[in-house]
């Protein structure tokens, strides 16, 4: 009886995954009448949803401003950790997005069965959360997505400012941050991320360039004279360091936004991981570079672009990298776009300007804390310590557990172990509780510890609200002054 039972349920579940298939095959049948009927170049720029714009969606976001920060992180850890870490943290990171990814095809499955319609509502990770493992859930997952989303779109705001500086420094980066908050705001008439195909494809090629001119720029600059590695030489910078690396590699916050803007998500599981092989292929070589060039100097440049001469090449790598944070930024807002839509009921309304419109009120706080806390490269390891830890570890890792914690989950599964676990729910299992006591122990507690005192020096240093952080001083010294 029970074997006959079992082949029941996994012949439904079979018909159930294949009559999805057939639904998502008429939607996107009826999507390409429609791009039809819109024009087959503004479709090919505005409507995405294949297996290539999410891994150019996921490659683009993985690695912006923060490849600008990597060379200093190097400085904190030394050439050897921060090489290991940037592999460990990549593959670390990559797990997680696929059990993210498997946890959202386990929740719009059941919701399908359910016969809940999607058609216009975007999933969120927050709402996978309650749907398997209830409301408590819920809350914390759209406390910590929703913070680190906001502090990751500050972030990129923080980043534009420093950037124009090294172009353009008869402003201070304060009001630099003024000027990108009102440019940024322009993301509110993005609708969701099946609408990021062409910004997403320029944002990974301008973020190649930058990688490649930092690699090139430092190898044909040489190291200064008299140049250290002297690192890792304290255990605060040190830890800093690694958190950095952890933030780097926890761009997987949007995951589920990603996948629901895919014709067939189905296909997303190792998206994220071909996404973080061509990323290494980037920050690995830049990194190493610059530190090579540059040693212990990076300490006080958090911004690999203010070591380097000024030339031409490093020009285009700014206003390159300055539209690519502009991109960026609409990843990390949008899906907070959608929460505060969510929230005033708004969200399936049809109107693009109507939503635009409603969507303001996120910029604001975003643009207030740029101002408050301008420090580029200290910020992003006191929200990888705190916040990315357990938005993207901590938290999909312990929802996968209890999801599929009953043998009646495992068996209707939707997708089974991966091979590179030899298809086991133990070694699975292993697996994610190494990654919880990982991160909790080493990401949080001591990634936390050493960023929030960073954190706190920088504070003391430079002030909030500190009107040009890292700036040279224009002020001539003294002996200048008196002989003049």
């Amino acid at each position: 009886m029970v074997p006959a039972r079992q082949s029941t349920e996994e012949a439904m579940v079979s018909t159930f995954n294949q009559s999805i298939e057939q639904e998502e095959y008429r939607e996107e049948e009826q999507r390409e009448e429609e791009d039809e009927s819109l024009g087959g170049f503004k479709s090919f720029l505005w409507h995405g949803g294949s297996v290539y714009d999410a891994w150019f969606s996921c490659a683009s976001n993985q690695v912006a401003q923060v490849l600008l920060t990597l060379p200093y992180s190097f400085s904190q850890l030394g050439m050897l950790s921060g090489i290991i870490l940037q592999i460990f943290y990549g593959f670390l990171g990559s797990w997680t997005a696929y059990l993210i990814s498997v946890l959202y095809i386990e929740y719009r499955g059941r919701k399908e069965k359910e016969n809940v319609s999607f058609k216009n509502h975007v999933i969120q990770w927050f709402e996978v959360l309650d749907g398997l493992l209830g409301p408590c859930w819920k809350a914390v997952g759209l406390a910590f997505n929703c913070t680190f989303l906001l502090f990751g779109s500050v972030i990129q705001l923080i980043a534009c400012a420093s950037n124009i500086y090294y172009i353009n420094d008869k402003l201070d980066k304060r009001t630099w941050t003024y000027i990108f908050g009102a440019c940024c705001a322009t993301t509110v008439f993005i609708p969701s991320f099946h609408n990021y195909r062409i910004w997403s494809f320029l944002g990974l090629g301008m973020t190649t360039y930058t990688a490649w001119y930092l690699t090139v720029a430092a190898l044909a600059h040489g190291q200064v004279e008299g140049v250290k590695h002297s690192a890792p030489t304290e255990l605060v910078l040190y830890f800093t360091g690694a958190t950095n690396i952890l933030y780097t590699f926890g761009g997987h916050a949007v995951t589920v936004e990603i996948m629901h803007a895919m014709w067939k998500p189905q296909k997303f599981k190792y998206i994220y991981l071909v996404a973080t092989l061509y990323v290494f292929t980037l920050t690995l070589p830049s990194a190493a570079a610059v530190y090579w060039a540059f040693g212990d100097q990076l300490l006080s440049h958090s911004n690999a672009f203010s070591l380097l001469p000024r030339s031409r090449w490093r020009d285009a790598g700014v206003i390159l990298m300055l539209i690519h944070q502009f991109i960026t930024f609409g990843f990390a807002s949008t899906p907070l776009y959608f929460v505060w839509e969510k929230v005033i009921g708004m969200h399936e309304t049809k109107s693009l300007c109507l939503r635009a419109i409603v969507r303001l009120p996120v910029v604001i706080p975003i643009w207030f804390l740029a101002i408050i806390f301008p420090f580029f490269g200290p910020i992003n390891s006191a929200v990888g310590a705190l916040l990315v830890s357990f938005t993207v570890y901590i938290i999909p890792s312990l929802a996968h557990m209890l999801t599929y914690r009953s043998s009646s989950a495992r068996h209707n599964a939707c997708e089974k172990p991966p091979a590179v676990v030899a298809r086991s729910w133990t070694a699975m299992y292993v697996v994610n509780m190494f990654i919880v006591m990982w991160v909790l122990v080493v990401g949080f507690g001591f990634g936390g510890w050493a960023s929030l005192t960073n954190f706190i020096k920088q504070v003391d240093t430079f002030g909030l609200f500190a009107k040009c952080y890292q700036c040279l001083s224009k002020t001539p010294p003294p002996a200048a002054v008196a002989h003049r």
